[in-house]
């Protein structure tokens, strides 16, 4: 069973929201795009499961910087169980990382997490463990025994210029040991954060550090703000909006999370895998502005009690 309910018109509105956003593009093609998108009623939070629909949304990408979500959950429960020590740099570091999209920052978190550390080929021994620290992430992702996260692959650190040394060699034979999710993983991981964990006031508040400001002034002094040319560019300036974005020079993905009303809240998730996505600033936006436009629509009440 998903982590959320299925919804019939969703589903439907989804596919006509991507077919129409699609034929703006003649090189746009839903093979190239994967999408999960969920709503939720804040009354349900005893069991806050949502309504939502998905397409390509078990499709394997490479993620980008969406991988940082994990990253950042898989801080948060090292420290909860004692295996990390919560200290001012970790929290920059982690709070960089989600904020900024730092790689060094994430860098520097997944040699805490792992006990690995970047540096030239080493052979023998030496090497079958270090790739065995390396793999800790993955072995704690299936130890969550979450369904939706089966056969993803989370152990690389994150590149402005590519990996040298150890960590190209980790890549494996035409990078096939490379970072891969898919949306509905990269949701799940994003619900996490924002609504299963109760955060106390000395926690490393993942949530906040994802926390947006939409306001297209503030917007002009930040080149690289994770909001013009993705998801929240979209949305009005007003509303409450949490995000990480992932950009390379072959994908663009967004994965946000935002208020519709008190009550009403949207996860989404859109991974679009291509040079000609990477390069276009304004699919992302229509797709969050029609889907939207979808919730202010249709009240919730209309698709949810029929769509389990």
């Amino acid at each position: 069973m998903s982590f959320y309910y299925l919804s019939k018109e969703m589903g439907l509105a989804l596919n006509n929201i991507l077919g129409k956003a699609c034929s703006y593009n003649k090189d746009f093609s839903r093979e190239d795009i994967a999408i999960t998108w969920i709503n939720y009623k804040s009354e349900n939070k005893s069991v806050f499961k949502g309504f939502g629909t998905g397409i390509n949304n078990k499709k394997m990408v490479y993620p980008a910087s969406i991988v940082k979500l994990v990253y950042g959950l898989a801080a948060y429960y090292w420290i909860k169980k004692g295996s990390l020590f919560l200290s001012d740099e970790l929290i920059d570091a982690v709070s960089k990382m989600l904020s900024f999209s730092s790689n060094n920052a994430t860098s520097f978190l997944i040699d805490l997490l792992t006990g690995t550390t970047s540096g030239p080929c080493i052979e023998g021994e030496l090497w079958e463990n270090w790739k065995y620290q390396r793999s800790i992430i993955n072995d704690w992702l299936n130890d969550l025994k979450w369904k939706e996260l089966s056969g993803i692959n989370c152990c690389q650190k994150t590149w402005d210029d590519g990996p040298f040394g150890r960590e190209k060699e980790f890549y494996g034979y035409d990078n096939k040991n490379r970072n891969a999710m898919n949306s509905d993983s990269a949701a799940r991981v994003l619900e996490e954060i924002m609504i299963h964990i109760d955060y106390e006031k000395n926690d490393l508040n993942l949530r906040g550090f994802l926390k947006r400001n939409l306001d297209k002034v503030a917007l002009k002094n930040d080149s690289l703000n994770q909001i013009d040319g993705f998801l929240g560019e979209g949305l009005p300036q007003s509303i409450n909006f949490w995000s990480k974005a992932g950009l390379t020079s072959e994908v663009r993905h967004d994965s946000a999370w935002w208020t519709n009303s008190q009550s009403l809240h949207t996860l989404l998730v859109v991974f679009c895998n291509g040079e000609k996505y990477s390069k276009d600033a304004s699919f992302l936006p229509l797709i969050a502005q029609k889907i939207y436009e979808f919730n202010k629509r249709y009240p919730f009440e209309d698709y949810s009690k029929s769509s389990k």
